[in-house]
């Protein structure tokens, strides 16, 4: 992946998304475009005569400042390209905006100001939903990115699921072994609009080699199964599609994106 759209916030995970992205970029001789967005639109409902963002924006602004010396401090010592883009508003629409040319979007598994709160964050679904580059969700406890481990690729035959293999692909090149997974299902239930030899010829033509893998469903979660198989496998990258539900259904009922996002294992990878 040659250019790296990396989400800049001075959050607890900043440290382990930066050193993944710096490990990608490594690997493929990409460029890293950190995004450092700042919002006052917090304070716009209650803050009527503006005092409250008029108090709050020197500190916000130095605190922004503050941390663009130290990433940029570190990554001056490191052997990456990348460049600074500071914009105002919020960062889901930013990254939004600029995720058009650039080959993944880098983020944390919470959102702005919710670290160590348990639950997906709203704004990587978002971005998995809408935007044209597929997101890779770092858990902030990930030291380091071995872009040749092995990857597993969650299948479920679908269209989401497909939209995810392929954003996967320039990473599946590099991991040392690729597992496509599969959940037996009842039969009334399953849906492989497209089957595994068709995702394992797909992969084949890019030059990868998989190992197919059907993983008995069991009673626990499909979601917990899967990331069992990943962690049993050794892998450092998990692939899948993102809301292969109705949004509202994957947020009213659960689903296995809004799971494994809550609490993600290793970095995820995602498309829609």
């Amino acid at each position: 992946m040659k250019t790296i759209l990396l989400h800049i916030d001075g959050d607890t995970c900043m440290d382990a998304r930066l050193q993944v992205a710096m490990d990608i970029a490594r690997a493929s001789n990409g460029h890293i475009t950190c995004l450092q967005s700042v919002s006052y639109e917090v304070f716009a409902p209650g803050d009527f005569y503006g005092s409250a963002m008029a108090a709050a924006m020197p500190r916000i602004k130095e605190a922004a400042e503050n941390l663009r010396a130290k990433i940029e401090a570190d990554l001056a010592n490191e052997d990456v390209s990348f460049e600074w883009r500071f914009l105002y508003g919020m960062a889901e629409n930013r990254l939004l905006e600029q995720s058009a040319l650039h080959d993944v979007i880098i983020v944390g598994p919470h959102d702005i100001g919710e670290d160590g709160k348990r639950g997906p964050s709203a704004m990587a679904g978002e971005l998995a939903l809408r935007a044209p580059a597929p997101v890779l969700v770092v858990p902030g406890d990930w030291n380091r990115m071995d872009t040749r481990a092995p990857a597993l690729i969650a299948w479920n035959g679908s269209s989401e699921a497909c939209a995810g293999m392929r954003a996967a692909v320039p990473l599946l090149k590099l991991a040392g072994k690729t597992y496509l997974a599969t959940v037996a299902e009842d039969l009334e239930k399953q849906r492989f609009d497209f089957p595994t030899s068709e995702a394992a010829m797909f992969l084949s033509r890019h030059g990868i080699k998989v190992e197919v893998i059907e993983i008995p469903r069991g009673k626990g979660r499909i979601s917990d199964t899967l990331v069992s198989a990943a962690q049993h496998r050794e892998c450092g990258l998990f692939v899948m599609g993102a809301y292969g539900h109705s949004r509202l259904s994957e947020l009213l009922l659960g689903g296995v994106t809004r799971r494994i996002l809550s609490d993600p294992p290793m970095p995820i990878l995602m498309s829609h």
